[in-house]
C-alpha cells in the first residue's frame, strides 16, 4: 500500500507497528526517526527499519508518517510534519491522549491530512528491544475526530488496523480522555503507588522476591512502565487523571472503614460489588 512509510519514535508501539505493517505487507520500506542515534541503531539491527533519516528528510520521501512519542512532544512534532506535507501524505499517531493534540491542529490547514487513533494495547516494557510481532491483535483502537480527516486517509487507516486484528472505537477526543483515565491511566497510578508502598514498607528485598505470587506480579507489573511516557500522559490528562483518582481514594478509605471498624458485613458488601466486573471483563 506504500512505498515509504516513517515511523517517529522506534520503541514498543511504534516498533511493534512497524514490524505488522511489513508482516501483512503494508511498507515495502521504513523509515526510522528518533531522538538517540543508539535507538535508531538497535532498530536497525533489529530490522524494525530499513533506513534512519533526521525528520524533514523522512517527510520528503514518505506516503504515511506515524508519530509514536511520548504525548508532551508530539503536539510539536505534528504541526511540524502537518507544515512540511503535501496533500497526498497521510499523518496519524498512537498517543495515549487525545484532547490537547486535536486541539493544538484543528485549525491547522493540513488538518485533514492526518488521522487521531490510540491503538489500546502497551506493556510495561520500553525501547525498540520491546516491539514484537501481533502486538495489536484481538486489541481495540479508538480513532478520533474522524470527520475531520479525508475519506481516503481514514479508509487506509482503517484498513491497516483491522488488518491487524483491531476492533474499531469512534470518539469524540475528551470522550476518549475520560475513558482512558478510567480504564488505563488510574491502573498505571495504582501500580506505581503500590510498587511504592511496598518499597517503603518492606525493605527485605528478598522477601519481597521470594513471596511475590502472581496477584502481587499482576497488580504491581505496571509499574515498571517507562515514566518519561507516563509522566506526559498523566500532565496532559490531569483533570480526568485528577477525578478518577479522588474516587478510587473514596473507595480505598471504604475498605480502611471496614477493617477499622471490624465490619466484617460491609468488607463483604464492597468486594461483592466489586465482582460484578466479571459482566464486563470475563
Amino acid at each position: 500500500m506504500f512505498n515509504n512509510v516513517t515511523i517517529v519514535g522506534v520503541g514498543l508501539i511504534s516498533g511493534s507497528f512497524a514490524i505488522a505493517l511489513k508482516d501483512k505487507g503494508f511498507a515495502k520500506h521504513i523509515i526510522g526517526v528518533s531522538r538517540t542515534r543508539e535507538s535508531e541503531q538497535k532498530a536497525l539491527e533489529l530490522g524494525l527499519i530499513d533506513e534512519a533519516l533526521p525528520l524533514n528528510e523522512a517527510i520528503k520521501k514518505s506516503d504515511f508518517i506515524y508519530v509514536a512519542i511520548p504525548v508532551d512532544a508530539t503536539i510539536t512534532v505534528v504541526k511540524d510534519i502537518l507544515d512540511q506535507i503535501n496533500g497526498t501524505q497521510i499523518v496519524a499517531d498512537a498517543g495515549s491522549t487525545k484532547q490537547a493534540l486535536c486541539n493544538a491542529i484543528q485549525n491547522h490547514p493540513m488538518r485533514h491530512r492526518f488521522v487521531a487513533t490510540h491503538p489500546m494495547w502497551g506493556t510495561e516494557y520500553s525501547g525498540p528491544e520491546a516491539a514484537t510481532h501481533k502486538a495489536f491483535t484481538g486489541r481495540s483502537c479508538v480513532i478520533c475526530e474522524k470527520q475531520l480527516s479525508d475519506i481516503d486517509a481514514v479508509q487506509k487507516i482503517e484498513h491497516i488496523y483491522t488488518t491487524l486484528g483491531m476492533h474499531l472505537v469512534y470518539m469524540q477526543p475528551d470522550a476518549h480522555d475520560v475513558h482512558a483515565a478510567y480504564v488505563s491511566h488510574i491502573s498505571h497510578i495504582t501500580s506505581f503507588a503500590l510498587a511504592n508502598t511496598v518499597l517503603e514498607k518492606e525493605k527485605e528485598e528478598d522477601a519481597i522476591f521470594d513471596l511475590a505470587g502472581g496477584g502481587f506480579e499482576s497488580t504491581v507489573r505496571l509499574a515498571k512502565s517507562n515514566p518519561a511516557m507516563w509522566a506526559p500522559i498523566f500532565m496532559q490528562n490531569r483533570e480526568n487523571v485528577l477525578d478518577v483518582l479522588n474516587e478510587h481514594i473514596v473507595q480505598l478509605r471504604k475498605f480502611k472503614a471496614c477493617l477499622e471498624k471490624e465490619n466484617y458485613d460491609y468488607l463483604k458488601e464492597l468486594m461483592e460489588n466489586a465482582n460484578k466486573i466479571k459482566r464486563i471483563l470475563h
